[in-house]
C-alpha cells in the first residue's frame, strides 16, 4: 500500500514550503510559525472568532455588490461560520509576539477558511486556483482594517462579560452592606483611630466604587463601536466597491448582533489611531485600582485572628501554611492583588504600544490587542470567584467591631461643640495615655454628666449627618 504524503508543496512570493497535508493552514502561517516562536501563546478564542465574523462579513458584502462568485462566496461563509462556533481554532498557530499590524493573523485566518472553504467545494487542501486566500478570502480587505476591527469586536463581546461579573459584585457589596448596616465600629484614616462608622456603610462605599468603575468602562466601550472596516491599507478604501463599506457594516451588524456598529468618520484616523483601545485601558486599569484598594481593606480588615482588627471574617477556601497547623490566609484576596498588578502593567504596554504608531498605521495592533483581552478575561474571571468566594461569604464579628467603636479616641470629636476642640484634645490625649474610654474620662472629671453623655456619646448617631445637642 503506498504511504499517504506527510506534506504539500505551497509557493508564495518567497519561494516554496513543505505545509503538513493535514493542515488547514497554509505556507504564510507555516513562515510564521517558524519566525516567531517567541511566547507559545496563542491568539484568544474570543479573537479567533470575532476575526472570522469580519472575514464573514467581507465575503457577505463582496457577494452584495457582485465583486465576489457567489459559490465561493458561500463557501467561505460556511468556513467562517464553522471557526465563530468554535471549531478549527486549534488551526490558528501563531504566537501573538507576531508581524506588526498581525499581518500573519490575518493571512493564518486567510488560508484556514480558504482550506476549509476548498474541502467543502470538493477539493483538496492547498489548491488555490479554486478559492485563494488573498484574491477571495481577503478580498477588499487589508490586515491594516480588518485585525483592529476584529480587535473590537473581540472587546466588546469580553467587555460585556466582564461587565455583567462587575454588575453581581456590586449588588454581592450592596447586600452585605444592608446586612451589615447596624454594626458600630471606629472609622480610620492615617490609619489611626476616628469617628465611629457603621460596618454598612463601609460596604456601602465599595459597592458605589465599583459601581462608579463599571459605568466609565461602559462609556469607554462606546469608541470601539466605530469601525475603520472598508479602509483596506492607508485609509483611502483602495481596491473596494463604493457600497462595500455599507454592506460589510450591515453584515457585522447581523453577524455579531451589536445592531449599533458604526463606520467611522474618518477611515484614516480608524486605522492608525489607538486612542479608543488606550481609553478602555486605561478604565481597566481604573477599576483594578479600585479592586486592589477594596482587596487591601478586606485583608486589613480580617487580619488576625488574634493580633489584628478581625472586625470582619473571611472565607476560609484553603489551608494557608504548610508550617503552621491551623492558618488561613486571604487567599481570594491576595489573588485578586495580582490580577490587578497585571493589568496595570497590560496598560503601560498598552499605552507605549499605541504611541509608537507611525503615519497611516499603527504596526503594534497585536500587543495591544493581547494584553486588552488578557485585562478583561483575568479581570472578569477574578471578580467571579472573589464575589463568590470571598464577598458572598464574609461575616462580621459585631462585638469586635463595637469594641474598637467604643475604644477610639476619635470619640473626642464629638465633644467639640460642648467643650471646644482643646479640652477634647486634653481628653483624647489622657484616653490614650491611660487606656481608658473617652466615655470614662468624661465622667471621671465631671466634664459632663451621664445623661449627657449617653446622649452625646452615642456611636449610631455619629454615624449620620448633623450635630448633637445636649
Amino acid at each position: 500500500m503506498k504511504a499517504m504524503p506527510k506534506t504539500r508543496i505551497e509557493r508564495d512570493s518567497l519561494g516554496e514550503k513543505d505545509v503538513p497535508v493535514n493542515a488547514y493552514y497554509g505556507i504564510q502561517t507555516l513562515r510564521a510559525i517558524e519566525n516567531f516562536s517567541i511566547s507559545g501563546i496563542s491568539p484568544k478564542k474570543e479573537f479567533i472568532s470575532a476575526f472570522a465574523m469580519v472575514k464573514k462579513a467581507a465575503a457577505v458584502a463582496n457577494m452584495a455588490t457582485g465583486s465576489l462568485n457567489g459559490k465561493i462566496g458561500r463557501a467561505i461563509v460556511k468556513a467562517a461560520d464553522e471557526i465563530i462556533s468554535g471549531k478549527l481554532h486549534n488551526e490558528f498557530v501563531v504566537d501573538v509576539y507576531q508581524a506588526g499590524a498581525g499581518t500573519s493573523h490575518n493571512m493564518n485566518a486567510n488560508e484556514v477558511i480558504a482550506n476549509r472553504a476548498i474541502e467543502m467545494l470538493s477539493g483538496e487542501k492547498g489548491n488555490y486556483k479554486i478559492i485563494h486566500p488573498n484574491d477571495h478570502v481577503n478580498m477588499s480587505q487589508s490586515t491594516n482594517d480588518t485585525i483592529p476591527t476584529g480587535m473590537r469586536i473581540a472587546s466588546l463581546f469580553l467587555t460585556k462579560e466582564l461587565l455583567l461579573e462587575l454588575k453581581i459584585m456590586e449588588k454581592a457589596l450592596s447586600d452585605k452592606a444592608k446586612e451589615f448596616d447596624g454594626i458600630i465600629k471606629s472609622a480610620r484614616t492615617h490609619l489611626q483611630d476616628a469617628v465611629p462608622i457603621r460596618l454598612g456603610q463601609e460596604f456601602s462605599s465599595y459597592s458605589r466604587a465599583i459601581q462608579k468603575a463599571r459605568e466609565r468602562v461602559e462609556i469607554a466601550i462606546e469608541g470601539l463601536k466605530e469601525l475603520g472596516i472598508g479602509a483596506t491599507a492607508a485609509g483611502t478604501g483602495i481596491n473596494t466597491h463604493p457600497a462595500y463599506r455599507r454592506h460589510v457594516i450591515m453584515a457585522l451588524k447581523d453577524i455579531t448582533g451589536i445592531k449599533d456598529l458604526r463606520p467611522a468618520k474618518d477611515m484614516l484616523e480608524a486605522i492608525n489611531s489607538m486612542a479608543d483601545f488606550v481609553n478602555l485601558s486605561a478604565m481597566l486599569r481604573g477599576l483594578a485600582i479600585e479592586l486592589i484598594r477594596i482587596a487591601n481593606d478586606l485583608r486589613l480588615l480580617s487580619s488576625g485572628p488574634r493580633t489584628g482588627f478581625a472586625e470582619i471574617i473571611l472565607p476560609a477556601v484553603q489551608p494557608g501554611s504548610s508550617i503552621m497547623p491551623g492558618k488561613v490566609n486571604p487567599v481570594m484576596a491576595e489573588m485578586m492583588n495580582m490580577v490587578c498588578f497585571q493589568v496595570i502593567g497590560n496598560d503601560l504596554t498598552v499605552a507605549m504600544a499605541a504611541q509608537a504608531g507611525q503615519l497611516e498605521l499603527n504596526v503594534m495592533m497585536p500587543v495591544i490587542n493581547y494584553n486588552i483581552m488578557q485585562s478583561v478575561e483575568i479581570l472578569k474571571n477574578a471578580v467571579r470567584v472573589f464575589t463568590e468566594r470571598c464577598v458572598n461569604g464574609t461575616k462580621a464579628d459585631k462585638a469586635r467591631c463595637r469594641e474598637f467603636a467604643e475604644k477610639s479616641v476619635g470619640l473626642a470629636t464629638v465633644l467639640n461643640p460642648f467643650i471646644g476642640y482643646e479640652k477634647a484634645a486634653v481628653v483624647a490625649k489622657e484616653a490614650v495615655i491611660t487606656g481608658k474610654t473617652i466615655r470614662e474620662i468624661v465622667l471621671e472629671k465631671g466634664i459632663l454628666s451621664k445623661k449627657e453623655v449617653d446622649k452625646i456619646l452615642n456611636p449610631m448617631a455619629m454615624t449620620r449627618p448633623g450635630i448633637i445637642k445636649k
